[in-house]
Order: structure tokens, then C-alpha cells, then sequence
């Protein structure tokens, strides 16, 4: 049987089960929910002057939520009231998916066919169109995956949120044609990696990840061969892993060597590296992926990171979240500048909170 009831600080035990999340004030989970308790959670509690915090017992329960409807009239009426439609998305079908998941396997598999160039160029098109036929200036980064297998999906997401990206900086459509070039084949060099280092199904040695960190310049010496590719594409690919401060690969040059194709791309593929499962690590949560995104001001170009953050929605409206106040609440609206903190109402409370704006708000996040 489950139950939830509040706790004193000073008479919290090591092995309690938190029922709600402790965030900072940068909106950063530093206890999550249903994390057990141990000392030192105890003792930073403390030191953060909470006089409780919620602790709940038995099993935690699993709510269907897209069974969920509000429960009140003023819930209702509120969401009605507040409803705003997100901003236009990039949809893709699910035969343009299996058309652009086989187009970039094929890529991958054949770097070196005569229909190399025409078959990128198609799987662009595809794209392009998705931007463009509806007007898309964001990316639903939970709709994501064209495929279920990790390079050719990666290069998919890496391509489309590079063009919405650019798209945001106010890029011309031929460079925003380009770059999803260059992201869809921004891994190329992986085709020349051997197989029992790219399919290694634990954590690379040193010695490996050296190996595998060569992918970039093998890449860029692929399309060195392809004439009808620009210099711009061979450039993304070439320094998609490169930083601001100088510690990225192949080069380690620093930001002003640096290519913008590869500033951008390198900011949607830190983002979908860190949301995908691979067999040396879990997946992190997209809202945790986006704040280590926000966290990485000395690594990744401010601008693009900056367009990205406006460019994602990271709850689309009408779905439902659960708040740090324990609260379920209906997403009504997105606010392009705070991913992170739409406005919601309650499902049962009818309350309307800004996150991203009212100061009331400032420590009730989703969890």
C-alpha cells in the first residue's frame, strides 16, 4: 500500500524514500524524486534549512497518463482558458522515416558508391520539406528516431536539429540545405572504424576511444573524394567534435577556428548523444540532457546553444507532467525561451502556474 506523509528534517533516517524532488535555484535536481536517503542527503537537507520534506512507503504507484483528464471544472475551464498550440514542429511520416533510415544506411554502408551524393541530397530533400511544408521553427525532440539503430538514427536527429537550428539563427535556405548534409553524414568516418571498436558492447580503452576519436578526420577524407560536396559539409564533419576551448578533436583549435556549420551540429550531437542508451550507459532524461546542455557554456557556441534551447519542446502541450509539489498538471503552453518551464495547470487544482515566469514559481519545476 502506498503511502506519502511529511517528514521533519531533523527526524529524517538514512533509508527513506523522498517523495519529492530538492532542486537549486538553477532549477537543477539535487535530490530526486524517490531517492533513498542516506546520510549525507540527510545532512545537506539540513544545511538547506528545509523544515520537511515529503517521504512516501510501499510500492510507488504508475498512473497512465494518457488515460489522465482533468477532474475539475476549473480545471477545465483553465485549460481551455490558457491553451496555446506549440510552435510549428518538424513531422515526418512513417514512410519518409523508413525512406530516410534506408537512405542513410546506405550511405553508411557504401561510402564509396557513384550514388553517394544524389541519395544525400534526397534524404535532404526529405527534410527540407518537413521544415518547410509546415512552416517548422521547433523540434518535438521526443519524436525524434527515424530508426531504431543508433548511427543512422543519430545522424537523422543530428541533421534535423541542425537544420531547425539554423533555421533559428536566420541561416539562407541553401546553408540550412548544407548543413543537413553535413550532419546526416557527420559520422561518416565511423564506416572506416574497426568493427570490434565501434560494436564494442562495453566502455572503449584509451587506446580505443583514440581510435574511434579518428572518425572525424576519416570523414572529412571521405568526402575529400566526393567534388560535388563543399568545402562547408567536409568542414562540419571535420569539426563536429571540436570545442570553444580548445579541447575537443581532431584539431583542438578553439572557438574562432571553428566552423559555424560545426558549432551548431556539435550542439545537437553532444544533446542526442546524451538522451540515447548505448550498451556502456544509460540514456539521461531529456530535461537532464538539457540542462548538461545549459551547463556547457566553455564548450559549445553560445548562439547556437541559445537557438537550440529555443528551438526544442521539451513538453509538448497537452501532455501531462508531474510538479515537485507533488501536483499532476496539463501542459496549456510553451514558452520558447525556457524550455524547461511551460505553463501547466492542475489537473485536479485547476491552479495555473508560469514556471518560466512567475516569480511564485521560482522553486516548483517538473519532475
Amino acid at each position: 500500500m502506498f503511502k506519502r506523509y511529511f517528514v521533519r528534517t531533523r527526524e529524517l533516517k538514512p533509508g527513506m524514500r523522498m517523495d519529492q524532488a530538492i532542486v537549486d535555484r538553477m532549477d537543477r535536481v539535487l535530490i530526486a524524486k524517490y531517492a533513498i536517503l542516506d546520510e549525507f542527503m540527510i545532512e545537506s537537507l539540513k544545511n538547506m534549512n528545509l523544515g520537511g520534506v515529503y517521504i512516501s512507503e510501499g510500492e510507488i504507484p504508475v498512473i497512465d497518463v494518457t488515460k489522465e483528464e482533468p477532474t475539475s471544472a476549473i480545471a477545465k475551464n483553465n485549460i481551455s482558458k490558457y491553451h496555446e498550440d506549440d510552435r510549428a514542429r518538424v513531422q515526418l511520416s512513417e514512410s519518409v522515416k523508413k525512406r530516410i533510415s534506408e537512405g542513410v544506411q546506405y550511405l553508411y554502408n557504401n561510402p564509396s558508391a557513384p550514388e553517394f551524393t544524389q541519395t544525400s541530397s534526397r534524404i535532404t530533400n526529405d527534410l527540407m520539406k518537413a521544415i518547410t511544408d509546415n512552416q517548422a521553427v521547433a523540434v518535438d525532440i521526443s519524436a525524434l528516431r527515424a530508426s531504431d539503430e543508433y548511427t543512422f538514427k543519430h545522424s537523422v536527429d543530428v541533421a534535423t536539429m541542425s537544420m531547425i537550428i539554423a533555421k533559428k539563427m536566420g541561416y539562407p535556405r541553401d546553408q540550412i540545405y548544407e548543413i543537413g548534409i553535413s550532419g546526416l553524414l557527420h559520422d561518416m568516418g565511423k564506416s572506416k572504424i574497426p568493427l570490434e571498436v565501434l560494436n564494442k558492447p562495453g566502455r572503449l580503452t584509451d587506446e580505443e576511444f583514440e581510435v574511434m576519436k579518428t572518425h572525424a578526420l576519416l570523414g572529412y577524407r571521405i568526402l575529400q573524394e566526393k567534388k560535388e560536396i563543399s568545402d562547408e559539409i567536409r568542414y562540419g564533419v571535420l569539426q563536429h567534435h571540436e570545442k570553444m576551448n580548445g579541447k575537443g578533436y581532431p584539431l583542438g583549435v578553439t572557438a574562432d577556428k571553428i566552423h559555424k556549420f560545426a558549432k551548431i551540429m556539435s550542439v545537437a550531437d553532444v544533446y542526442d548523444a546524451l538522451v540515447t542508451e548505448r550498451p556502456y550507459k544509460k540514456a539521461f532524461s531529456q530535461r537532464t540532457a538539457v540542462e548538461m546542455i545549459m551547463s556547457m557554456t566553455e564548450e559549445l557556441d553560445i548562439n547556437a546553444m541559445k537557438a537550440f534551447l529555443a528551438s526544442v519542446i521539451l513538453y509538448p502541450v497537452d501532455t501531462v507532467v508531474e510538479l515537485s509539489n507533488g501536483e499532476r498538471a496539463w501542459v496549456v503552453k510553451n514558452n520558447p525561451t525556457t524550455a524547461l518551464r511551460p505553463v501547466v495547470v492542475g489537473t485536479e487544482s485547476g491552479n495555473v502556474y508560469d514556471l518560466g515566469n512567475d516569480i511564485k514559481c521560482a522553486n516548483l519545476v517538473i519532475l
